[in-house]
């Protein structure tokens, strides 16, 4: 019981990863990863497709509980998926969430429309057609300032993304990506924005404004993939969290409990021997006095017959 404690009370919980600005990056842009872990950590590394990358320690140790991995130059060979670890004296970590980081630019620009058109009203369905010329294997369709995960199709020259029924929620500025390898995606096609026309009570959904022109903000597509990842890894770790403490309070409970009752079982055995000893007590002080009235009553029938 001491040892499963002692165990528990040793594991480190996972460090949370990120990327900014963002973990989807175009060709030759720079990006930094971050590694979350403790104030006590004295030691940080990170591996890329399994293997040790590079590390890095906190100098002096316990005055940040996280470190940055700079990528000056974004290319296809930085593209990938990304893990880290920390260290506390001679325990490790375990490995955090997985981090994807995609390289854009690598193939020729797609084009995107929607079907019926990019005015709609709710209820009715859409499609966003994502084409490339050259052809490719996969597509992406992203959502600008959405926290979720890019759509993906597969397709030679082209992908449709279905949608519907919609609502104004669907409303917004759309992209779309080609690619071979999913860490590898071609340049982003122009944008398209979708507009569904609600009631007054949903106007805030709605976009107020076209973009002002095509040139590709990175941080409009990064930070919404990468703000997903950072919230859903905060959770995890908090969730990680509540499950140790949880563990270890049911340990610590259970523990009271085993020695609670050696404590009983101790002191009924105590009891018992304090009984059993006191009982001896009285049956040698009764025997005693036995013998001892024997003796008088024995004097006394001496005296009597002289």
């Amino acid at each position: 019981m001491l040892s499963t404690l002692a165990a528990l009370l040793e594991t480190l919980s996972k460090p949370i990863i990120w990327a900014k600005p963002g973990s989807v990056i175009p060709k030759g842009m720079a990006v930094i990863i971050w590694c979350e872990g403790t104030f006590g950590a004295v030691e940080y590394q990170l591996h890329f497709d399994g293997l040790l990358s590079t590390f890095e320690r906190p100098t002096p140790p316990g005055i940040t509980n996280k470190v940055k991995f700079a990528i000056r130059l974004m290319t296809r060979h930085s593209a990938g998926q990304y893990r880290c670890f920390y260290r506390e004296g001679e325990l490790w970590s375990e490995p955090s969430d997985p981090l994807d980081l995609v390289v854009t630019g690598m193939y020729d620009t797609p084009t995107l429309s929607v079907h019926p058109g990019s005015k709609v009203i709710p209820g009715e369905n859409v499609t966003f057609h994502c084409h490339l010329e050259t052809g490719t294997s996969t597509f992406f369709l992203l959502k600008e300032g959405r926290l979720s995960s890019p759509q993906r199709r597969n397709g030679k020259f082209q992908a449709e993304f279905p949608m519907g029924p919609v609502t104004t929620a669907h409303s917004g500025t759309y992209r779309c990506f080609g690619s071979y390898n999913d860490f590898m995606w071609s340049f982003p096609s122009k944008t398209v924005v979708l507009l569904v026309t609600g009631d007054v009570g949903d106007t805030n959904l709605v976009p107020t404004g076209q973009p002002s022109s095509d040139a590709w903000e990175p941080s409009l597509f990064t930070t919404e993939v990468v703000g997903f990842q950072e919230g859903r890894a905060i959770w995890d770790h908090r969730a990680d969290t509540l499950l140790r403490v949880g563990l270890i309070f049911l340990v610590l409970v259970a523990l009271v409990c085993l020695l609670a009752e050696d404590w009983l079982r101790g002191k009924t055995t105590e009891e018992t021997a304090n009984g059993a000893s006191n009982q001896e007590c009285r049956v040698r002080f009764r025997t005693q006095r036995a013998l001892d009235k024997g003796r008088r009553d024995a004097v006394a029938i001496g005296k009597a017959e002289l």
